[in-house]
């Protein structure tokens, strides 16, 4: 499995490309030539850490039963408190053996009371996520948050960018956090429905400041996830109230929409999100994106390689049009994120495997990649990696 942290020898080679066919000498000069020593270093650390993270998953999965399994499958949704009825909630999911929760709004405190109650009730290490698109201050009160992303300005180059995710994933590492549902990479003008969220209009651009504070985020072990494939930018309306559509072509669309994402996959990036999209010229059936085969596993997997985390948007959102959690495994997704309700989202995977509509193989497939992800992140604890 190809793993995140293999971004180190990508991204170098792109900033000496940057640096030698850029008229103005690169953004970053000869920053990006200093490098080499470290990143071989990186690497091979990093390869024998994915060696031992895969044994690790097929340790774990051989011995899982199949309720473990499509629990692992969950990352229900909850507020930022440590009253008393949350950390019970939390405690239940631990023992349930769900893979992991999103954190909505609250403070950081009862952050670091969920993710420590979480690990010590849970047998496998859980992902605690959280939203952070203008930094943590986006979901908690007394966190910091940093300009959105439409107000980022045009001086700001690469390197920047990864110190800035390098910073918000610090900031995760201090809470317990280990997955941030970011960055955005839709391309969008300002004024549009997803201006204020989007670094701009211009593919390229995007992609340049998502890739490098993607990279800095994950430089922390803290694991980005790109979002909301295959681009919202266009799309009029709210995806929480309804399916909005993308009415471009799918010359358009490879063009400008999945532009980053591309750029984002070929750096060897951890995770994408799927929006509730409808998207015609890719799926003539408009499902939402989220629950359709032919965007997740033809366009997503297939047509452009991924094959790290594959994460649907928020399952109880209203764009989501009551489609359910079986419904996006048989798609193609890993990751089922804030089901409505989770023992109903559990229970209709098990369902959906009696009925033979999916396959333990199938299953098999995103729980090992889950646990790859999972123990990878656990064994680069404590390590020292390159940092630049």
């Amino acid at each position: 499995m190809k793993s995140g942290w293999l971004w180190f020898l990508g991204f170098s080679l792109v900033l000496i490309g940057s640096a030698s066919c850029n008229g103005r000498g690169g953004m970053l000069g000869n920053w990006a030539e200093e490098l080499s020593s470290e990143v071989t270093d990186s690497l091979q650390r990093e390869n024998d850490l994915s060696f031992r993270a895969s044994e690790m998953a097929d340790s774990m999965l051989a011995g899982m039963s199949l309720e473990e399994k499509a629990s692992q499958l969950m990352i229900p949704a909850l507020y930022s408190s440590d009253d008393a009825y949350t950390l019970k909630a939390v405690g239940e999911y631990g023992k349930k053996g769900v893979g992991g929760v999103v954190l909505l709004k609250g403070n950081s405190a009862s952050v670091v009371a969920i993710a420590d109650s979480l690990t010590r009730s849970s047998t496998i290490p859980p992902f605690v996520s959280i939203d952070a698109e203008w930094g943590l201050g986006m979901r908690l009160s007394d966190e910091p948050s940093y300009p959105f992303n439409s107000e980022i300005g045009d001086s700001v180059n690469e390197k920047e960018m990864f110190l800035y995710g390098a910073t918000v994933g610090e900031q995760c590492q201090d809470l317990g956090i280990n997955m941030v549902l970011g960055p955005v990479v839709d391309v969008a003008p300002k004024g549009s429905f997803m201006g204020k969220r989007s670094y701009g209009e211009d593919p390229v651009r995007v992609s340049d400041l998502a890739v490098a504070y993607s990279l800095g985020l994950e430089s922390k072990g803290v694991i980005s996830v790109a979002k909301h494939f295959p681009g919202h930018g266009s799309a009029k309306g709210d995806s929480h109230r309804s399916k909005p559509v993308i009415e471009r072509t799918l010359h358009q669309m490879d063009s400008i929409d999945l532009y980053p994402f591309r750029k984002y996959i070929d750096s060897g990036l951890s995770a994408v999100m799927v929006g509730h999209l409808a998207v015609p010229a890719v799926d003539p059936e408009m499902h939402p994106a989220a629950v359709s085969h032919t965007v997740i596993s033809e366009l997503l997997i297939k047509e452009l390689g991924f094959n790290g985390l594959v994460l649907t948007d928020a399952l109880s959102m209203g764009g989501a049009e009551g489609a359910g959690a079986d419904n996006a495994i048989e798609a193609g997704a890993d990751i089922i994120l804030a089901p409505a309700d989770t023992g109903k989202a559990i229970e209709s995977i098990l369902k959906a495997v009696s009925d033979g509509k999916i396959t333990e193989e199938r299953l098999d497939r995103s729980v090992r990649k889950i646990l790859f992800y999972k123990f990878l992140m656990e064994l680069r604890k404590g390590l020292h990696y390159f940092v630049i």
